[in-house]
């Protein structure tokens, strides 16, 4: 299993990070036999797996009983827990605690969203021994205050915000920082400028690795296309033609055939 300090030597020697979502045991499983370097169990499970509008529905049962799934299946691959809204604006014993159990559940890290507020909570979970990786540009917990899923860092000062908040992450304690829908150009330069490795979704090819929503990128929504996203199968149509199939031969009565019975 690679751990943060195999991720600091990749972005060191330029070898790309792959990471992908994760959500239940039976996709664990597959992805705990494949080539990719790390899971994330994103509080995005609000709307893939339960239908939510957004990630502000995600809480800590909730992502708890993701990343016990999750870890039960994933043996060989790092684990990366995201944090629920407003869960690291509670008091302090609430985080400790919310920590706690991901750390418990199986998680091997967890993932902050934003800067501003956020830097002595992720100095103090860090000198406790978690791994925290920062998050920002698009941060979906704010997409309220931000005022939809919007390219963030299009302007000079906003470019220099999500530049300098990378700087404050880094000096925080982060091992390594998303960078969400920001334009690549920008994506770039953070990535060259901060020491810590980059992993982009939406940010073009500069960064040191990249992240997708495992559901996305197997095409399992069919309605679902945003431009940062390539799909690697049309999953949609394949389990909807495999489901018409099964139908058709219980209706004909081709399945069970002798060999699948007793």
């Amino acid at each position: 299993m690679k751990t943060i300090r195999d991720f600091q030597r990749m972005k060191i020697e330029k070898e790309k990070i792959s990471m992908l979502t994760c959500y239940d045991y039976w996709s664990a499983c597959i992805i705990d036999n494949s080539d990719i370097d790390a899971v994330l169990v994103g509080d995005s499970a609000s709307m893939v797996m339960h239908g939510y509008e957004s990630t502000v529905f995600a809480d800590l049962n909730m992502m708890c009983y993701h990343i016990k799934a999750v870890s039960r299946g994933i043996k060989n691959k790092f684990i990366i827990g995201d944090m629920p809204f407003l869960t690291n604006r509670k008091e302090p014993g609430f985080l400790i605690d919310a920590v706690d159990r991901f750390m418990k559940a199986g998680a091997h890290a967890v993932k902050i969203e934003g800067a501003d507020g956020n830097l002595e909570i992720i100095d103090f979970l860090v000198k406790s021994g978690v791994p925290v990786m920062g998050h920002l540009g698009l941060t979906p917990q704010s997409v309220n205050q931000l005022g939809g899923y919007r390219v963030q860092g299009r302007d000079e000062a906003s470019s220099k915000k999500i530049l300098d908040d990378a700087l404050r992450l880094q000096g925080a304690g982060c091992f390594s920082l998303v960078l969400e829908m920001v334009p690549s150009a920008l994506a770039k330069v953070i990535t060259e400028t901060i020491l810590i490795p980059t992993i982009g979704i939406g940010g073009g090819a500069g960064t040191d690795g990249q992240i997708l929503v495992l559901h996305d990128m197997l095409g399992m929504n069919k309605n679902f296309n945003p431009k940062f996203v390539r799909k690697y199968m049309n999953g949609y149509d394949d389990i909807l033609q495999a489901l018409n199939h099964y139908n058709k031969d219980v209706k004909e009565g081709d399945f069970p055939g002798k060999g699948e019975s007793h």
